[in-house]
């Protein structure tokens, strides 16, 4: 049983025999064509086009993280106002309210 690449030409140079198949595009390209990146050999035009999506998984994975900083200020910041308002208003109790000489 023979390999399909043992019988497949370069994709790119027509005169040269294929070493791999890129498993993004499936094509066949000689040694100079393909690439090693994480573990596996790619062709130039799949790397770029997997670079070019890491770099966008990347870009929303930082403003995920902006707005999630952004959501614990807002967060705080209402928590704060809330104990400030209940400060506020006890404050505002008058102190016959605490002795009990308000209800006589």
């Amino acid at each position: 049983m023979s390999s399909p690449v043992a019988k497949a030409i370069c994709l790119i140079h027509s005169d040269r025999p294929a070493v791999a198949r890129c498993p993004s595009c499936r094509e066949f390209f000689c040694g100079e064509c393909v690439t090693e990146h994480s573990g596996k050999f790619i062709c130039a035009a799949c790397l770029v086009k997997g670079s070019a999506g890491h770099r966008s998984v990347k870009k929303k994975a930082s403003l995920a993280g902006v707005a999630a900083v952004i959501q614990l200020l807002l967060a705080l910041a209402l928590c704060w106002g809330l104990y400030y308002s209940a400060g506020r208003f006890l404050s505002e109790i008058p102190d016959e309210f605490h002795d009990g000489t308000i209800w006589e």
